[in-house]
């Protein structure tokens, strides 16, 4: 991340609130610009279907496929990519940029030739009567969804923003366009264009992490070598994924809330709407959350370690640990508080907005529930983001397997209580997550001095 930390760092020292309004839109565009664009293009053929431009039967399938494949790939890439992540960050540390191409293609054989297997086995034997070109292109997305979460994580890092955000745009427009225009050919015709709009982003990301960095070698597997791996960042991604989508999943299976869309992919109208709102109100606080990690935070972890390898007397790391722990309370006091005011807003003019998307204002409620529930997932990721820069990784482990165990619990008990408590159970799933995660981070920070040297010896 040491890309974005560098730009956002130059544009938060302006004076001026232009220059800090500059910072948080940099923030906000890097941390959900791609997302937000996807989510558009999708919720746009889904709007089409209100004029009946594109019946409504065909953008519900498309959609729930979409969301399956989406849920899926990031699911089994999910410890890939923060395992990729860490090596890239090493590798870039010590002045080896040259590794980072063969070894992303040495990582992406690792992962797509199982998913290949795997993918092919559920759709060619699970989905009796779907039409041979609809199960063809599912394993096709699925393939590239995956090469796309590894590939965004690495473009994430560098300070093209503008360049990712245009091939986002780029592959997303395409998959809109030849959505419209390959709409009488069905689901098929849908999927097709995603396909192609999904090819188009894997090829522009790989064309410039291949100038980026310039490889001497095709593939490389250094990143597999023993003591590379880390086998706790490969639980904490699987795990992480795991715990936001399970709710979901539970929701989509259950007899009482999901109904069967596709071969054996289900949805459920009555969580599904309300969660999609509340995940795009994360916005404001995910641009909150990257600038004060990128900023405040890593700036008061270099200056502490800096004085730990520079040999600083012990007062003067003291003070460095006492900003450390100042940022890490200020970021997440600043995500509280931007969520917050979005919830009030939300609260406010949910009534007023819903009618205009042509959602009921029943769902207000609701989606006010998981909006808590959002917010305390990004306390989550703060936390875990701290543990993460201090290396605490079985830590991040037994929070992540909170979150999934709780939210996956709580869920299913929101079933059986009815449809008043549906969203209560994914926000009583996060709030055990940041009831476990918060003192994890306090104890680590105060302990920070005595483990740092005793890890050193």
């Amino acid at each position: 991340m040491a890309g974005i930390g560098f730009e956002l760092r130059r544009l938060s020292r302006s004076e001026t609130y232009a220059g800090l309004l500059r910072a948080y839109a940099y923030a906000g565009l890097v941390s959900s610009g791609p997302w937000v664009l996807s989510i558009m293009a999708i919720l746009l053929l889904g709007l089409l279907s209100i004029g009946h431009v594109i019946p409504p039967a065909l953008i519900t399938s498309f959609q729930v496929s979409v969301t399956w494949l989406i849920a899926c790939s990031l699911i089994y890439t999910g410890g890939a990519q923060l395992v990729y992540t860490r090596y890239v960050a090493d590798r870039l540390f010590g002045r080896q940029p040259e590794r980072v191409v063969p070894n992303l293609v040495g990582m992406l054989l690792a992962l797509l030739l199982p998913a290949l297997v795997l993918a092919s086995a559920v759709l060619l034997l699970v989905f009796p009567g779907v039409a041979a070109a609809y199960r063809l292109l599912m394993i096709i997305s699925f393939l590239l969804l995956c090469i796309v979460w590894v590939e965004t994580v690495l473009l994430s890092g560098l300070k093209r923003y503008r360049l990712v955000v245009a091939i986002y745009a780029l592959g997303y427009g395409i998959a809109l366009l030849l959505g419209l225009l390959l709409r009488p050919f069905g689901t098929s015709g849908l999927l097709g264009g995603f396909a192609i709009g999904q090819l188009v982003l894997v090829l522009g990301m790989s064309i410039t992490i291949w100038r980026e960095y310039p490889p001497r070698a095709l593939a490389g597997g250094d990143l597999f070598r023993r003591g590379r791996t880390r086998p706790w960042l490969l639980l904490t991604g699987l795990l992480f994924n795991a715990g936001v989508w399970v709710d979901k999943f539970i929701f989509w299976l259950s007899p009482v809330t999901g109904e069967r869309v596709i071969g054996i992919l289900h949805s459920s109208p009555i969580y599904d709407t309300p969660t999609f709102l509340a995940y795009l109100t994360i916005v404001p606080g995910m641009a909150v959350f990257l600038l004060r990690m990128e900023v405040d935070f890593v700036a008061a972890y270099d200056r502490y370690f800096d004085l730990v390898r520079n040999g600083g007397t012990l007062g003067a790391i003291e003070d460095r640990r006492r900003e450390m722990v100042l940022a890490a309370r200020h970021g997440i006091r600043d995500i509280i508080g931007t969520q917050g005011l979005v919830l009030l807003a939300l609260i406010a003019f949910a009534p007023t907005l819903l009618p205009l998307l042509h959602i009921s204002s029943l769902y207000s409620g609701q989606l006010a529930v998981t909006s808590v529930g959002v917010m305390l997932q990004l306390l989550v990721m703060a936390a875990l983001n701290v543990l993460l820069y201090l290396d605490d990784l079985r830590e991040t482990v037994l929070i992540t397997a909170t979150m999934f165990l709780a939210n996956a619990l709580f869920s299913a008990l929101s079933i059986v209580l009815g449809p008043y408590f549906y969203g209560y159970g994914f926000a009583a799933g996060m709030l055990c997550a940041v009831l476990v995660a918060l003192p994890l981070v306090n104890r680590r920070m105060q302990q920070l001095n005595f483990e740092t040297f005793m890890h050193a010896t």
